[in-house]
């Protein structure tokens, strides 16, 4: 859920160290990220959904005089990021949804405490690590929320996302801080301090990582232009290379008839290069071959066997629906099969 947003309050970042000295190895997983967007989208589609109808009745009621109209405030959503803490390494797994009180701002500790319950049913060796939210940078209200969950985590991560798109910048927009106590104007004050991490992945978040970016591509195009492009891509490298083997191939071939002299020095190279190449004929890439070829057949042929046996049961049942209405008529009942 998105929280209230205040232009002033807002406009505050609250103060920042460079770095952190707590020596922890942060390990962030797809999914966090995945959610984290998915939920400000939501959120944004939403608000953008719901001003409408109030924008269109005011431009109807001031047809006279049109004024500027500011640009919306971007919402902020809020949530809690889950995971495993091995020794110096943390590691965030996944994420879920936290509801922000639109009158004060603070988390409704209610829902959070259903929601953890909840997870921990599912996923028990999973904690709270911290809390998310989406942004540009840090802001005052912050501290606040994160002193919320001190009392579930005593040292609670915070991971911002910023949603605003920068072509030039090659880095995630995700940052990770960590609380930590400075001392600043002669008195203790807790500070976010940031904190690097890598990207853990494991082969299920490949693999849908993946489909998404091909599902839905960044330039707008559609999956079969980019099928299309990848497919042109490798006729271009294999054209490619079938022009470099015939050169080798006719130089080769001038070299034995004499038209020119003997470069043993290249003939070594060309050796080498062929000697690269995998042994098509070897006993053992035949057997590998032939099994998962045969492989492939059984289970085309298990397929063709399902889509028959399903297509005969179906005739099945209409010739007995038929059968048994034409016995009812006569007086008599029975079935073929």
């Amino acid at each position: 859920m998105s929280a209230p947003s205040d232009p002033a309050a807002s406009a505050q970042p609250a103060p920042t160290a460079a770095t952190a000295s707590s020596g922890l190895t942060f390990k962030l997983h797809p999914l966090v990220i995945v959610n984290v967007s998915d939920h400000y989208t939501r959120v944004k589609a939403q608000a953008a959904f719901s001003s409408e109808p109030a924008s269109a009745g005011k431009a109807q009621a001031s047809c006279s005089a049109e004024a500027p109209s500011e640009p919306a405030v971007p919402p902020r959503v809020f949530g809690c990021v889950i995971g495993v803490q091995r020794g110096r390494t943390v590691e965030i797994f996944n994420s879920f949804e936290l509801v922000i009180d639109p009158v004060t701002g603070t988390l409704e500790r209610a829902f959070l405490e259903k929601k953890l319950e909840l997870y921990k049913k599912v996923f028990p060796d999973l904690y709270v690590l911290g809390w998310y939210s989406t942004g540009s940078d840090v802001q005052d209200t912050d501290m606040l929320i994160h002193k919320a969950l001190m009392d579930i985590n005593e040292s609670p991560v915070y991971l911002l996302l910023n949603p605003a798109i920068n072509h030039s910048q090659k880095d995630l927009p995700v940052t990770i801080y960590e609380s930590e106590l400075h001392v600043i104007d002669g008195g203790p004050q807790l500070i976010f301090v940031r904190s690097n991490y890598t990207i853990e992945t494991v082969e299920a978040e490949r693999i849908s990582v993946d489909h998404v970016a091909h599902l839905k591509p960044s330039d707008g195009s559609s999956a079969a232009t980019q099928l299309a492009a990848h497919l042109t891509g490798i006729h271009s490298a294999i054209k490619m290379l079938n022009s470099r083997v015939r050169v080798i191939q006719q130089y080769l071939g001038s070299m034995q008839k004499g038209d020119i002299p003997l470069d043993n020095s290249l003939l070594r190279q060309v050796s080498s290069l062929v000697r690269r190449l995998p042994a098509m004929e070897s006993e053992k890439f035949q057997d590998d071959f032939l099994t998962e070829y045969n492989d492939t057949l059984l289970m085309t042929y298990l397929a063709m066997f399902t889509n028959c046996s399903s297509t005969m049961n179906e005739l099945v049942e209409k010739f007995n629906t038929t059968y048994e209405r034409a016995t009812a008529r006569r007086g008599g009942r029975g079935a073929f099969m």
